[in-house]
């Protein structure tokens, strides 16, 4: 058996052969052409061809994953309307007299080429979209059939790359992994994955490629690892592990509605990570219990529209939200863009690390009528319900005073425009910077609650790049490293007499779940299909034996060390991983 690590997008466990993707190369000449208006009609032929595939696609993916997943193919249909990238392809057309094939082909590369150069995920995994567009395109041209691929048995799909249409256009019922070398987190097709439920895992080695159809292999997409020709021991662990989890996520989704309490009775909230106002999202996520918004990643609504959306818009947006929860607690995250989420109608100057440049609130200080817009729109919805706002990306004191200002003169404007505005809203900030961690005991006089983003603080304490998949075993939430300051800022918080939350992938890991609620931990806020199990762990633990187990992780030196302890002293947790 061989056993390797890749990266997780999207969680699970697959047990199956290896499917070796490979599509038919798109084979032509560069020649030269007589009459290039002749050719220029025959490519906007193939244009229009395409974009009614597209259409068919968008509604085939509507109906399968939502309308804001969908929205990937919206996106397809702007790329390919792009008059730059049409008019370059006419431009090559009559100025070179070569065939559209070629055109299209030189002129998306070089699109592709200058995507590539930005040192930004999200940015470089748009090429993807871009290569995915042009090649349907071409196979018009071609006269090649659009999806070459079929699958004819269940398989864990192994490829170089996925585009978005490929991943959608497989058989769903046969698709039981997806395992690429290319892509991220936020690649389309690992956002396709996460809303089809299927497991995934990018950053696999090339050797990967070689393995042959057939291979019995199992994906483990929580642990981010493929393990080939597993013995039948190893299999038949694993089924006991999809069954065992399968059975106590039924359970636990009919006990789901009630609290969060521990066998001592101390109550813990447990809230949902939202990403938009999908009617859909919202219902799943309060039919799987969550007792608030802990997260409303407002950057969403942006990366899904094509222009700057503007106060109007997104006013309607968090109303929509802000009424499906009532009087329940929402967090409303100001605009979070920069590092691995770009905006390209923004036309943000190129940074070197943008992960360590201007982003989050420091982005929003820079540009007043893009967040006064934001601001503005969110306190005209905050009488729809429970309105919570917080700040990402905050360093010092000196950026909350700034911000808090911006939200003062908004509500001036706004009830001298006769508004109605709740007296108080509640502001936070993210915790998700070491510096901010360490001086958490003073931030905390300066706002209402704080709320821990664990993947950026993991990051940004262990000087580790979470994408990388060669450092994978270093990025590691459970580092003591990191305990310690997580740590450190509920004791902050709890100083002052402020809560709080963890809104990280961390808060709804279950090893983790009894030593944030040892530590102190308010709130944990987490996707909605993860709301029912952590509910029942807490149900399951006490209090006061979580305590004792939190600070011993603390002594330890090694992640592997803290999660052997959690596993050693609450055994049912293996029931949930």
């Amino acid at each position: 058996m061989q056993s390797i690590q890749a990266i997780s997008v999207s969680r699970g466990i697959s047990i199956a052969p290896v499917f070796q993707f490979r599509n038919t190369p798109l084979i032509y000449d560069r020649r030269r052409i007589e009459n290039p208006l002749e050719e220029w009609e025959r490519y906007q032929q193939a244009v229009r061809e395409s974009l009614n595939r597209l259409e068919q696609i968008y509604h085939q993916a509507v109906s399968e994953v939502g309308t804001d997943e969908a929205g990937i193919f919206h996106a397809h249909i702007s790329i390919l309307q792009d008059p730059d990238l049409n008019d370059g392809v006419k431009d090559r057309i009559y100025s070179e007299k070569i065939n559209a094939e070629s055109a299209l082909y030189e002129v998306s590369e070089e699109y592709c080429r200058m995507l590539e150069d930005i040192n930004d995920e999200y940015i470089r995994a748009r090429t993807t979209d871009l290569r995915d567009v042009r090649d349907g395109v071409l196979r018009i041209l071609l006269h090649v059939d659009g999806q070459q691929v079929k699958l004819t048995a269940p398989a864990i799909v192994v490829a170089r790359e996925l585009t978005p249409s490929e991943c959608l256009l497989l058989d769903r019922r046969l698709v039981k992994g997806f395992c690429t070398i290319e892509g991220g987190t936020t690649s389309h097709t690992a956002i396709l994955s996460r809303s089809l439920g299927i497991p995934a895992v990018v950053g696999i080695p090339e050797s990967l490629l070689d393995v042959p159809n057939g291979t019995t292999t199992i994906l483990d997409g929580y642990e981010g690892k493929i393990l080939l020709q597993p013995d039948a021991e190893t299999i038949r662990q694993y089924e006991q592990r999809q069954s065992k989890r399968r059975q106590v996520f039924d359970s636990a989704l009919r006990e789901t509605h009630r609290p969060a309490l521990t066998q001592d009775g101390h109550c813990v909230e447990v809230f949902a990570n939202i990403a938009n106002d999908n009617p859909q999202d919202l219902k799943e996520a309060l039919q799987n219990g969550a007792e608030g918004v802990g997260l409303l990643r407002t950057e969403f609504i942006y990366l899904d529209c094509e222009i700057l959306p503007d106060e109007e818009v997104q006013f309607h947006k968090y109303k929509t939200v802000l009424e499906a929860f009532g009087d329940k607690p929402v967090i409303l995250r100001t605009l979070d863009i920069g590092g691995d989420k770009q905006l390209p109608y923004l036309d943000l100057p190129y940074e070197l690390n943008p992960f360590l440049g201007v982003r989050g609130l420091r982005l929003c200080l820079r540009n007043l009528p893009l967040f006064k817009a934001q601001i503005r729109a969110a306190l005209r919805a905050a009488s729809y319900g429970n309105l919570y706002l917080m700040f990402p990306m905050v360093t010092k004191a000196a950026e909350i005073h700034a911000a808090k200002a911006v939200i003062a003169e908004c509500r001036r404007e706004l009830e001298a425009e006769g508004c109605r505005i709740p007296p108080r809203i509640p502001l936070g900030i993210m915790i998700e910077i070491p510096a901010a961690a360490l001086m958490a005991r003073h931030l905390a006089k300066e706002v209402d609650f704080f709320s821990i983003g664990t993947n950026d603080l993991t990051q940004y304490t262990l000087a580790v790049d979470r994408t990388n998949a060669v450092l994978t075993d270093l990025a590691n939430g459970f580092d003591p490293a990191v305990l310690t300051l997580i740590q450190a800022v509920i004791e902050g918080a709890h100083a002052h007499g402020k809560k709080t939350g963890i809104c990280g992938e961390l808060g709804g890991d279950p090893l983790a779940i009894p030593l944030l609620v040892g530590m102190g931990m308010d709130e944990l806020s987490m996707n909605a299909g993860e709301i029912p199990a952590a509910k029942q762990i807490i149900r399951q633990i006490s209090l006061r034996e979580a305590q004792a187990v939190s600070q011993q992780a603390l002594e330890l030196e090694t992640p592997q060390e803290v999660i052997g302890l959690v596993k050693s002293a609450f055994p049912f947790i293996e029931n949930y991983i």
